[in-house]
């Protein structure tokens, strides 16, 4: 009887592992969105402009008495920051584009808040208007940089991930000042459906 049992007890614990295993490893929470046109530089550019607008949040953000502080004196003063970020995007986006920069120098020409901010607004419109223009089959012609041939969708990828490092400098310099960086302000509840 207790071989009975156990065989019993085996078997109705295998009817629910086997009907787990035919489910799908995965189920998707969410159905997928359908893929634009040009999917790859679509992406990359919306995550341009996220970061893009983050970055010139931060900038409007530090008050014009703070774009001279440094938190140590080897490094960038904000508003040097400021200006180098300017600089890159136009460096970036012109050797994308194929086109000579249209600024340069802006980092070590401009001090005040209000020019800083103007120039990286400009910086990054010229950015967007080359993303514009941008697909995935131009994407992927190659180009020399730095010595190395890469696709141009790269270099959009090495500018984003650039912006990205000395945007987490900006916070670091935003908090020491005891300012809430934009991507860590409170964001809205959601609307109830």
């Amino acid at each position: 009887m207790t071989r009975r049992l156990s065989f019993l007890l085996a078997t109705l614990a295998a009817v629910p592992v086997a009907v787990l295993a035919q489910a799908p490893a995965s189920a998707p929470a969410q159905p997928a969105a359908s893929a634009p046109a040009n999917p790859i530089s679509s992406s990359e550019s919306k995550m341009y402009a996220f970061l893009s607008g983050t970055v010139i949040a931060a900038a409007e953000k530090m008050p014009e008495a703070n774009y001279s502080f440094k938190p140590t004196p080897e490094v960038r003063s904000f508003g040097q920051l400021v200006g180098h970020l300017a600089d890159s995007q136009y460096f970036f986006c012109s050797t994308v584009a194929g086109e000579t920069a249209p600024a340069s120098g802006i980092e070590k020409s401009k001090t005040s808040k209000a020019d800083l901010v103007a120039a990286l607004k400009d910086a990054v419109a010229y950015c967007s208007k080359t993303f514009a223009g941008m697909t995935d089959a131009k994407g992927s012609e190659m180009i020399k940089v730095f010595g190395f041939n890469l696709a141009r969708l790269s270099l959009y990828s090495l500018n984003t991930a650039h912006t990205d490092e000395h945007y987490g400098n900006m916070v670091t310099y935003l908090r020491l000042k005891g300012i809430v960086p934009p991507t860590s302000e409170s964001q809205p509840a959601p609307a109830p459906k």
